[in-house]
């Protein structure tokens, strides 16, 4: 599957076009940011890992019903998948106080919550992501009310998924953020599942297995990387 032209760059990733206007090309590149954009680095072969663990991931939460926009894997850096209209709403689901909502409330990170917590955010690098409620989505056209219990209700069955999975790896999950987009009439699970979008912490010790030791300055985020992938495939990344 040939590459046609740059639909869309976000700040990891390109979206190519194909010879078939239903599919995109996802392609994984090696930048990491932090702050919106205000930091920003290149990270030897994080584009590899991001792909690997996207598709790795996707196919664990589909072994569990949950729809998503993935169909082939082309290459070491690049996905085929089907084209959506991505639903301006970001989810976030979080297992324990940690990042923003630490910030927000005053509260110290590490702290579990009794019961997980979904958050809608508008995805808009402009506005930085802002928190909203259902009632703005829906009012300012960005989701329907319908769409956002279906978002809410298949994130929470991809953190059940996702839970288990990094438990078994003795990592704790504490947040991640989920997109979705349009296809058909319906809604799949769209974009990427990372550590990019992820906190991750290693049981026992809380160490940082996720992009927080980029922003926070907490060591190599490229070893980082690389161990979280000997971990979930049992071997060390081709070629390193």
């Amino acid at each position: 599957m040939e590459r046609g032209d740059a639909l869309y760059e976000g700040k990891a990733k390109r979206v190519y076009a194909t010879a078939d206007p239903k599919k995109v090309i996802l392609h994984f590149r090696d930048d990491a940011t932090a702050f919106n954009g205000v930091k920003k680095a290149s990270i030897e072969d994080k584009g590899r890992i991001n792909c690997a663990m996207t598709v790795h991931l996707l196919r664990e939460v589909e072994a569990a019903g949950v729809k998503t926009h993935l169909i082939d894997v082309l290459n070491d850096r690049e996905l085929l998948c089907w084209k959506v209209d991505i639903v301006p709403v970001e989810v976030v689901v979080r297992n324990a106080i940690a990042g923003s909502l630490a910030k927000r409330y005053g509260k110290p990170e590490g702290a579990w919550l009794p019961w997980p917590l979904v958050e809608y955010f508008h995805k808009s690098d402009e506005l930085n992501d802002p928190l909203m409620t259902e009632d703005i989505a829906v009012l300012f056209g960005w989701a329907e009310r319908r769409e956002l219990a279906w978002m809410k209700e298949q994130s929470l069955k991809v953190n059940e998924v996702l839970r288990g999975f990094w438990s078994r790896l003795d990592i704790d999950l504490v947040d991640f953020k989920l997109e979705f987009g349009r296809l058909d009439g319906g809604l799949v699970l769209a974009d990427e599942i990372t550590a990019d979008g992820s906190r991750l912490w290693e049981k026992g010790t809380g160490r940082k297995l996720d992009k927080d030791v980029f922003r926070r300055d907490l060591g190599d985020l490229s070893d980082t990387y690389r161990e979280l992938y000997r971990r979930v495939f049992g071997h060390a990344l081709e070629g390193t």
